[in-house]
């Protein structure tokens, strides 16, 4: 089978689970429109858990082995500090896509990688994909519930959010053509994306996770972090 076409079904069914962790929080929101806090915030914590793993496991690391030192760290500031100004026009605007825009910082580097690994280690690849499947889902369930409102029908946020899983295959498919031999290049990226990515974090992420009434939703922040470490374990 053709490296591309590889491209495309891996970075394809791992942007699915946005939209599937999307339409699992509406039809959620059918059965049970009150779901308790303690199950919402866990799954926002989970979600939080799982990206604070691909920045310290996968993005960070990787992306700063292929760059001078210093570049890293100003290339990881600079991360956060655009965030910091894209999460401060949102807010002005009445918009809350925090966990949208880190779920995206995540999976489109994260796809790049994908289709550039594909050059010289297609196996690992195959399981890189079922990780960010399987960390897309809550995370796309858990922005769902932050960007819906109920004054638009649902299906037109599970459209864009199919829109956006559509990015993967372009990202993978970018990452196999031009970036399989440009390390330093897609390192940046990887280090950009992860300074937004933990700025988010702590400044919209982890705030929403919490709950006054338990301490439930903390052990979700470890559970997702746990299924990070294990797909990376299992990868080196």
């Amino acid at each position: 089978m053709q490296p591309h076409f590889y491209a495309i079904l891996l970075a394809g069914l791992a942007g699915l689970s946005m939209p599937l962790g999307g339409f699992l929080a509406w039809c959620e929101h059918i059965r049970n429109p009150v779901l308790r806090d303690e199950v919402l915030h866990a799954i926002a914590a989970f979600g939080g858990g799982a990206l604070t793993s691909a920045v310290a496991l996968v993005l960070v690391p990787e992306g700063a082995q292929a760059l001078p030192a210093v570049l890293a760290v100003l290339l990881f500031a600079a991360g956060g500090g655009v965030f910091y100004l894209a999460d401060t026009v949102l807010q002005k605007h009445g918009g809350s896509g925090a966990l949208l825009l880190a779920m995206l910082l995540d999976y489109v580097p994260e796809a790049m990688a994908l289709g550039a690994m594909l050059v010289a280690d297609a196996a690992t690849a195959w399981l890189l994909a079922l990780m960010i499947f399987l960390q897309n889902l809550p995370e796309g369930f858990a922005a769902f519930r932050e960007v819906w409102s109920g004054d638009s029908p649902a299906w037109h946020v599970l459209l864009a959010f199919v829109g956006l899983a559509a990015l993967g295959p372009v990202c993978a498919l970018a990452g196999l053509v031009w970036l399989a031999e440009a390390h330093a290049v897609l390192g940046a990226i990887m280090v950009f994306a992860a300074g937004g990515i933990l700025y988010l974090l702590f400044q919209d992420i982890a705030p929403k996770a919490h709950s006054n009434r338990s301490s439930v939703p903390a052990l979700g922040a470890v559970a997702g972090f746990a299924l990070g470490l294990a797909g990376h374990l299992l990868t080196v």
